[in-house]
């Protein structure tokens, strides 16, 4: 199997589908000799924030000279980027041997694992085999159902803001999908929030955990991931570095500040005077709409939008753009992408279909791309 081979088989129908539960990873993991147990990991859910509070993380332990295994989801462009270690991505070539090792042993043994599950496996055992250090682990979706919450404890957990998404899996009120985000926390294992949901608190007791409140209070101007909802999750990330590694230099943390990659969240393309931001659920596009007024209060703007169905992309539309926006939509090659004509019936102002559209990016229009990880390398290619 190669790494085209790899890609196929995690894509196909009968992987690539969402269904909770630690049943089947657990049997997998056992079968790879449970290499979850040999790592020492941090622990990150939250609805909106968890991916760049686990880069943040890893930037740090990275400067400071640790082996750091980053495992985030979903990917960009390769699948490759979800599992790094100390910033590099697995090789296609280790990649497509892990998936292959995976699969094998799960069809041998009748074990019907999702893509996330498959990933999940090949991320604990690439990252036992190579000895990694620490591990910086973001959950999937929720957290107590999560593939990843199959590790028996952690350094910590990290519970980053919750609001509503995945209402059908995880619940439709705050608490309920804060509940399912606290399954992450672990016995005697200290957790940080920002948000003082009486769950995480009743669960944090349950499990003698310590529960460390943090305010957004820090500094981000070292910090190279742009945004206003970043002071929230660079405060989280270094409450837990500080916390678990007091012995890091403040030098070395404002260094890796200057470090930190997370592509494709408020990421700024000055020659094309163009912001990526994968805001898919009502509060990333209010992050989003809050951080375009502060930085580009004055400067015109042009969208290109596509989301998916089971967001609530009636509320993001209506939130996101103002009367003098030039407005696109785009139905991107995924089948659960919204249709054009619904997003426009949606839109309280004009709007057009994007196509292959040639935009003169010196016309003084900021271009906003936004909407859905899964658009935006396909969207990314044909501008």
């Amino acid at each position: 199997m190669n790494y085209a081979d790899a890609t196929k088989l995690l894509t196909s129908q009968g992987k690539f589908y969402i269904e909770l539960g630690l049943d089947r990873i657990l049997k997998i993991l056992n079968l790879l000799g449970n290499p979850q147990d040999e790592l020492k990991c941090i622990h990150v859910a939250g609805t909106n924030g968890k991916g760049s509070v686990c880069a943040i993380i890893a930037a740090v332990l990275k400067e400071a000279g640790i082996k750091v295994g980053l495992y985030t989801s979903p990917h960009i462009f390769e699948y490759t980027e979800r599992i790094k270690i100390s910033d590099s991505d697995i090789s296609k070539e280790d990649f497509a041997r892990y998936v292959m090792h995976v699969c094998n042993l799960a069809d041998k043994n009748q074990i019907y694992l999702t893509e996330f599950e498959i990933l999940t496996a090949v991320m604990f055992k690439y990252f036992a085999d190579n000895k990694v250090d620490i591990v910086v682990l973001e959950t999937g979706l929720g957290g107590r159902f999560d593939a990843t919450n199959v590790i028996k404890s952690n350094l910590c957990s990290v519970i980053t803001h919750i609001d509503f998404d995945h209402v059908e899996r995880l619940g439709d009120t705050l608490e309920q999908i804060a509940f399912e985000k606290a399954g992450i926390i672990k016995e005697n294992c200290p957790v940080f929030t920002h948000e003082g949901y009486e769950i995480i608190k009743d669960i944090a007791d349950k499990n003698h955990s310590l529960m460390i409140m943090t305010s957004p209070y820090e500094n981000t101007q070292n910090l190279a991931l742009k945004g206003l909802f970043q002071q929230e999750n660079l405060s989280l990330a270094l409450s837990a570095v500080r916390y678990l590694f007091s012995h890091i230099p403040e030098n070395i943390i404002q260094n890796a500040l200057k470090k930190v990659q997370h592509p494709c969240r408020f990421q700024y393309i000055p020659d094309k005077n163009l912001i990526i931001d994968a805001a898919h659920n009502p509060n990333g596009i209010n992050a989003l709409k809050q951080s375009l007024d502060f930085y580009c209060m004055d400067i015109p703007r042009r969208f290109i939008f596509g989301c998916l169905k089971n967001k609530d992309y009636k509320k993001m539309v209506t939130e996101l753009f103002n009367k003098n926006d030039e407005i696109y939509f785009y139905h991107f090659n995924y089948p659960n992408s919204v249709d054009v004509k619904a997003l426009q019936a949606a839109c309280p102002f004009d709007s057009y279909e994007f196509q292959s559209q040639k935009f003169d990016y010196k016309d003084g229009k900021l271009t906003v791309v936004c909407g859905s990880f899964y658009m935006i390398k396909e969207l990314l290619n044909k501008l």
